[in-house]
């Protein structure tokens, strides 16, 4: 049952009830005289049921002795009445309270009021402190009024003219006002005449129209604030004809905050700056509604120096929109934002006496500048071009590292590089033509890390499209330039620039492109002649990536060569770590035994690069496993002691040899790793042709520039590797062995056989002597007894511990650190001539590792202490 109903049903059941306790009580007490009952309280709804029968002088008594009775029963602990079931008086007098609804503008107004009686009061005592503090309140409040696309209230016109005159007032009597006042409020008032001078410059045109016609003016004020009818803050398009004909931009309407349609002019355009640079980076900021605006005061910007403002605000924006630093910027946004740069650029390019740097000196805004009113004719602007180049990059780069590299996706994604390349290149005419080396290095560099990994093919295709795009040929480059020779050419340019780490740079762009071109002697001299080995440790992590891709593409360019010595020995510096991946940044190490931070994973991720800029690590671990098979395959052969055999060259190739020795069923090979370990053991039994089978069967080797050659070097280089190991291996049980036997059995001319066997007799590597006239090797057996083996392990060991002492000396005294004082120093230095004498001599004897390690005094000893015992045995 509803709660009115029952609260009615109470009240007559109550009433009922008192009516029967009252007739019994007069009953008992009179029988034979009857009473007239009192009438018994009443709901309200009963009451006025009743009251139609009654007469009206009645209904008021009834009414009084029911209200007497209600009373009475509220004191006495009944159940309260219904907050619904009020009486009529209390809903008269909730009626005479009246809401007062003001709004947001009157609300706003009312308070720059009170903030100006506030000012008048401050002047009267000539308190400018409070003036101050009060008067920056109020400017607040104006532009917060701005920001909702309100007009200015005449209010603050007045409060302006009224505030300047008093201003004026005080600066005439300042030398008199100034010694009565404190020190606090003598700043004071000098803040508040720079900061009135300021607005009243700014509205100098308002103020005008207010002094020539003020009844004009506030109306007006009221007939803009005037409350509008509202609009969907959405475009409303009009409804199209039956013919479906396209309608005009007039159909759409532009609406602000509240409904109020905004418009946009040129005399406006600073005004909407400020705002939203005041605006940028808070809390509640739209930043797509800013990009929007910036779009329209783009459209309606007349003057260069206008543009040039819009497009550094919009550009800035944009980067702005999307604040998470794991994503990257959407592709819609870059490529305006890549527009947009373009299009500042060429306004640059074209109206050279408009200059945007970083310094500059402090100037208004708010007001349109020329070159006339400058001193030196040029404007300059505050903003980096530079820096939006390489924002753009970055972000390019992060949207790569954040796509399906196996995706079409990534493809088209990679299409973009052209246009990003075009902008590089117009950046770099810009400078070049504003004559600023410092952006001019920055920008170069830019443009050489897009191409010095690419091939011939490619770094052409990017050529054309930047010819294709009108761009001007800068640093004297022209169209017919080979690619090596742009390269070249930016690298020289960076040698010259005061940075030292974009000259570093540089050089590890330079040294990669002449080893991807098979030049492995320049890039090798270039590598040594930097010192970088040294100081490498020391830099930036992504001066590490670059320099380490160096040295892995040194190594493969050896390798294609056929160098192998130099190739293990560049290559085995990376693969020691087993960390290959990470030092490439092509991908995260997981530590073993902790686990890495959200930070320090999202720092690796960002430090990644893009898919086809990678290495293709399969490959250099089959070049570098296969030259460590052609370097220690030999070798163990050579060696007849245990102590000796468990020295090893490479050590991750030992391993792997090791376990596969370790197997008792070896099936056939599946992986480059089976492969490989399969023709190390098979080379050791003097199986070469086996050996070349199963290495040239490794399918990675078409991934190889030039693969043909490479397979034939390495079966060339291992038919002879293979005549050494055998020559190492049965040395011992012959006394004579003929050179027409080994040209047969490991199918080599007679040219190549006597080569080897020469050279090998000469390095001392095999006791023998060679009997030209009866084309035979002629063997000497010669045991070392124990002392001599001992004496020659000593030897081996005191060189190693020079060696470690020339290095350790070497860093401490190496004195310059960069790569033109280290060309300085080794050029008028007599001990860089040395040093370069004591590298010489260390190539000569095995090549040079990715550390540059020397072969030195040690090293010489050890080789001198050997060759005395052999002739003393």
């Amino acid at each position: 049952m509803s709660r009115f109903f029952r609260q009615a049903a109470d009240s007559d059941s109550e009433s009922s009830d008192s009516e029967e306790s009252l007739l019994s009580s007069d009953e008992d007490a009179s029988p034979a005289k009857p009473t007239v009952p009192t009438k018994p309280a009443m709901s309200r709804f009963l009451r006025t049921a009743n009251a139609s029968d009654s007469s009206s002088s009645s209904e008021s008594e009834s009414e009084d002795e029911d209200e007497s009775d209600d009373e009475g029963v509220a004191h006495k602990g009944a159940k309260p009445k219904s907050r619904f079931l009020r009486d009529s008086d209390e809903e008269e007098s909730d009626e005479e309270v009246k809401r007062v609804v003001k709004s947001a503008r009157d609300k706003r107004l009312e308070e720059m009021e009170a903030t100006g009686k506030a000012m008048d009061n401050a002047l009267k005592i000539n308190d400018w402190i409070a003036i101050s503090s009060e008067y920056d309140k109020l400017a607040r409040m104006v532009q917060r009024q701005q920001n909702v696309a309100e007009p200015v209230p005449p209010f603050y016109i007045r409060t302006l003219i009224s505030l300047e005159v008093a201003l004026n007032t005080a600066l005439a009597k300042e030398k008199e006002a100034k010694k009565k006042m404190n020190a606090s409020n003598a700043r004071a008032l000098t803040a508040m005449k720079q900061k009135v001078r300021k607005t009243v410059k700014e509205y100098e045109k308002e103020i005008r129209q207010y002094n020539d016609d003020p009844g004009a003016f506030e109306q007006e004020y009221a007939a803009l604030a005037m409350p509008q009818a509202q609009v969907r803050p959405e475009a409303v398009r009009r409804t199209a004809n039956v013919e479906g004909e396209d309608e005009d931009e007039e159909d759409f309407t532009q609406v602000g905050k509240g409904g109020k349609a905004t418009q946009y002019t040129t005399e406006g355009i600073f005004k909407t700056l400020q705002a939203i640079q005041e605006a940028r980076g808070k809390k509640n900021t739209d930043r797509a509604d800013q990009i929007r605006i910036l779009e329209r005061l783009l459209d309606v910007a007349i003057t260069p120096y206008q543009r040039i403002r819009v497009l550094l605000a919009l550009v800035s924006s944009r980067f702005d929109y999307n604040a998470l630093i794991a994503s990257y910027m959407p592709i819609e946004m870059w490529l305006s934002a890549q527009r947009e740069i373009d299009r500042l650029i060429g306004i640059l390019v074209e109206y050279g006496e408009y200059l945007v740097q970083e310094t500059t000196e402090d100037y208004d805004d708010l007001v349109e500048r020329t070159p006339g009113s400058e001193k030196d004719g040029v404007v300059r602007i505050r903003g980096s071009i530079i820096s939006f180049v390489d924002r753009l990059d970055d972000e390019f780069t992060r949207s790569l590292q954040n796509l399906d590299p196996h995706g079409t996706e990534y493809m088209d994604r990679l299409k973009d590089e052209k246009s990003l390349y075009c902008t590089i290149c117009r950046a770099e005419v810009l400078y070049e033509k504003k004559q600023l080396p410092e952006p001019l290095a920055r920008v170069v560099t830019r443009r050489l890390e897009h191409i010095y990994s690419k091939p011939d093919a490619v770094l052409a295709a990017l050529e054309s499209s930047v010819f294709a795009a009108d761009v001007p040929i800068s640093l004297s480059l022209a169209s017919q330039a080979s690619p090596s020779a742009l390269i070249h050419a930016l690298c020289v340019h960076l040698y010259r620039s005061g940075n030292s780490v974009l000259r570093t740079r540089a050089m590890l762009c330079h040294v990669y492109h002449h080893a991807l071109h098979n030049d492995f002697y320049t890039a090798r001299d270039m590598l040594l002649m930097s010192h970088l080995q040294e100081t490498v440790y020391s830099m930036d992590v992504g001066t590490q990536i670059l320099y380490n891709r160096a040295v892995v593409q040194l190594g493969l360019c050896a390798f294609r060569s056929g160098l192998i010595k130099e190739a293990q020995s560049t290559l085995q510096d990376i693969f020691a770590t087993q960390r290959v991946k990470e030092l490439l940044a092509q991908g995260v190490h997981q530590p073993r035994f902790q686990t890495l931070t959200p930070e320090q994973e999202k720092a690796e991720k960002q430090r990644q690069l893009p898919f086809h800029m990678h290495i293709n690590t399969e490959l250099l671990e089959a070049a570098f496993l296969v030259s460590s098979m052609l370097v220690e395959i030999p070798m163990l052969a050579s060696i007849d002691l245990e102590e000796q055999k468990r020295k090893a060259i490479s050590k991750p190739f030992r391993r792997l040899l090791d376990f596969a020795d370790r197997q008792v069923f070896t099936g056939p090979p599946e992986s480059t790793r089976d492969h490989i370990m399969q023709a190390s053991k098979a080379l050791q039994h003097g199986q070469w042709e086996q050996c070349r089978d199963l290495i040239q069967d490794i399918k990675i080797w078409s991934l190889m520039p030039e693969a043909t050659s490479v397979k034939e070097m390495l079966a060339k280089r291992i038919q002879e590797e293979g005549l050494r190991t055998y020559l190492f291996t049965f040395a011992t049980h012959y006394r004579t062995l003929s050179l027409a036997f080994l040209e047969r059995t490991f199918s080599l001319d007679h040219r190549a056989v006597n080569s080897i066997v020469s050279r090998m007799i000469w390095t001392e590597e095999l006791p023998a002597s060679l009997d030209q006239s009866a084309g035979v090797i002629v063997f000497h057996r010669v045991e070392l007894t124990r002392p001599q083996q001992l004496a020659q392990i000593l030897a081996e060991k005191v060189g190693a511990m020079v060696e470690q002492n020339e290095k350790a000396l070497d860093i401490r005294l190496g004195g310059a650190t960069t790569w033109g004082d280290r060309v300085d120093g080794l050029k008028g230095d007599k001990r860089g001539e040395q040093a370069q004498e004591r590298r010489g001599r260390g190539e000569r004897r095995g090549g040079v590792n990715a550390r540059g390690t020397r072969v030195g005094r040690g090293a010489r000893f050890a080789q001198g202490l050997g060759s005395q015992m052999t002739k003393a045995r």
